[in-house]
């Protein structure tokens, strides 16, 4: 994989939407809320609150801002997110 890769040496535009790198707040519809960071497919690990960004969450969350909602098909069914906060890394 490595050939296929590409190094990412800009941070994202700090205009409120979500990009590769933000890390983002969410609110499920029991109230209940969630933190991710947006890393690359082969940088992820759970325990550490990341999603790839070719998870099905983190392609719904991809150009959405806070206050947007997104609905995602999880293994356990069709949920809907309410995203709350929205940061990018310092440059």
């Amino acid at each position: 994989r490595l050939e296929a890769l590409s190094i990412v040496t800009e941070t994202p535009k700090n205009d409120g939407r979500i990009y590769f790198g933000s890390t983002v707040t969410l609110e499920d519809e029991n109230g209940e809320s969630v933190r991710y960071r947006i890393v690359g497919p082969d940088e992820w690990d759970s325990s550490r609150g990341e999603i790839s960004v070719e998870s099905p969450v983190a392609k719904a969350l991809l150009g959405k801002q806070a206050g947007d909602d997104i609905e995602v098909q999880l293994p356990g069914g069709q949920t809907c997110f309410l995203i709350v906060k929205v940061e990018v890394p310092a440059e």
